[in-house]
């Protein structure tokens, strides 16, 4: 493996023997295990990046878990606040544009990194989102991947090899930028379905819609127009409000405290509001947690059920139910479980916003495409249709029930809506007309149905544009 028109050896051989021409050939030679340094700043923050990145690519782990700030990765967890936020755009920024580093990477190796050299590699890749995408001086991006080469014995013999591809990156990166433009930011086997399903062109403004961050979208009790201006956004065509680019915790933020809104995708705001009017109704939200569209639901006058299977998430929901002043009925139940009372007619709406894929999040999850993959998607839509074919036994005669989930798969979606539907006839769909929805019009489909995708609402000036992948159909049992 050597740097491309960088040919030298590098490794064992350039070593001394370790053995003076004077020194006795019967006494041992006591060698260090690696070389000893101080601690350098920067370098706890550069190692936990490189092992989360590993724990994603390598064994498919979710970033959620391993971020939690009380129970994630020791590595993470260690760290201070400062350090941790670096990681996350650390981390999120590698794997946002992982093949196009790799392909810039590539074309500064003559040769592949050594099958084995995985550490190496997440290092590699760590040091260049930071030099390429991240407001990181190269000089230090460069000494810190150095020294985690150095301080890692798989590593060390390629530490010169490291500081010569990575000063070259940084001579060369906008030459680097122009060749790799047009690598698309996704797994092979990902991209390949999105072209089946919406086409080359959509498929391509899909992919590179995922590389801008998402921004923060907030579902407001009233007046959206009037927590608009406060929150310095602007009201997108959900609902929602859209806040400008900010720093800080949205805790800080006005109207937080006293309830006045929450933090929800304008994407997942639209199912609740695919019931219409239902002030008064009787309502369960299955999957609730975290509780947006429970609150939703609370919001627009409906007397709620809320149903959640973690107890950690069914507590995270209560809390966020405090805040805002809501009450629901909480029901701690897997939802296979949760049925009728015996002289219980039924809920007059029903929402199930099921488990699934969470490929259209990956704006907000990059790992996503690095942890999941057809089998999931294929597993997952099995999972769904259980849960949909049970929730079906939950609607009263004559209410109605939406079903939503935020994947990009039809196989998650409208493949398995059909299905079900096939095996109950006293169910229709009740199809949203793309004339009511101004602005959102072509995220209506020829059924009625929702399908949004990251790459509608363009930017606009001093917004963020984008949605999260989401699809959601209203069924309606008959009244007999």
């Amino acid at each position: 493996m050597e740097l491309n028109d960088r040919r030298g050896k590098t490794g064992p051989d350039n070593r001394s023997s370790g053995r003076s021409s004077g020194q006795s050939k019967d006494k041992p030679v006591h060698r260090p295990r690696g070389p000893v340094y101080d601690d350098k700043p920067g370098l706890d923050a550069r190692l936990a990046a490189s092992r989360l990145l590993a724990a994603v690519i390598d064994r498919k782990t979710s970033l959620d878990g391993m971020m939690d700030g009380d129970h994630g990765n020791p590595a993470y967890t260690a760290l201070s606040d400062a350090d941790r936020s670096l990681v996350r755009a650390i981390v999120n920024t590698s794997l946002r544009f992982l093949p196009r580093i790799e392909a810039m990477l590539a074309l500064l190796l003559d040769t592949p990194l050594p099958e084995g050299a995985r550490a190496l590699y997440h290092s590699l890749i760590v040091a260049a989102a930071q030099m390429i995408y991240l407001d990181v001086p190269d000089h230090s991006a460069v000494d810190l991947a150095v020294e985690q080469a150095n301080r890692d014995p798989r590593s060390r013999r390629f530490a010169k090899l490291v500081n010569a591809v990575l000063r070259r990156l940084g001579r060369e990166k906008q030459a680097l930028l122009d060749e790799v433009a047009d690598v698309i930011c996704m797994p092979d086997w990902f991209y390949k379905r999105l072209v089946a399903v919406y086409g080359p062109d959509e498929a391509r403004r899909i992919a590179e819609a995922q590389l801008t961050p998402a921004a923060i979208d907030v579902t407001v009790k009233a007046d959206a127009d009037l927590w608009a201006e406060k929150l310095n956004g602007s009201v997108l065509p959900t609902g929602s409000v859209r806040l400008a680019s900010f720093s800080g915790a949205v805790s800080g933020l006005a109207g937080f405290e006293d309830g006045a809104w929450w933090v929800q995708d304008a994407a997942a705001a639209l199912p609740v509001r695919m019931f219409g009017a239902i002030e008064g109704k009787r309502a369960v939200d299955l999957c609730a947690a975290p509780g947006g569209k429970t609150a939703q639901l609370l919001n627009a006058g409906a007397k709620v059920t809320a149903v959640e299977q973690s107890a950690n998430r069914l507590k995270r929901l209560e809390g966020n139910l405090q805040r805002l002043g809501f009450t629901a009925d909480l029901v701690h139940s897997d939802l296979v479980d949760f049925s009728l009372a015996e002289d219980q007619e039924g809920f007059d709406i029903v929402l199930l916003d099921s488990p699934c894929s969470s490929t259209g999040t990956t704006r907000r999850h990059p790992d996503v495409l690095y942890t999941k993959g057809p089998q999931d998607i294929t597993k997952l839509a099995g999972v769904q249709e259980k849960l949909l074919r049970h929730a079906l036994t939950l609607v009263a005669p004559g209410g109605s029930i939406v079903f939503s989930n935020c994947s990009l798969d039809p196989l998650e979606g409208e493949d398995m809506v059909a299905r079900v539907l096939a095996d109950h006839p006293d169910y229709m769909r009740v199809p949203m007309q793309a004339a009511d929805w101004p602005g959102l019009e072509s995220a209506v489909t020829p059924l009625g149905e929702f399908r949004t995708t990251p790459a509608m609402l363009p930017d606009t000036e001093g917004r963020t544009g984008g949605l999260d992948g989401f699809y959601a159909c209203r069924l309606q049992r008959s009244t007999a």
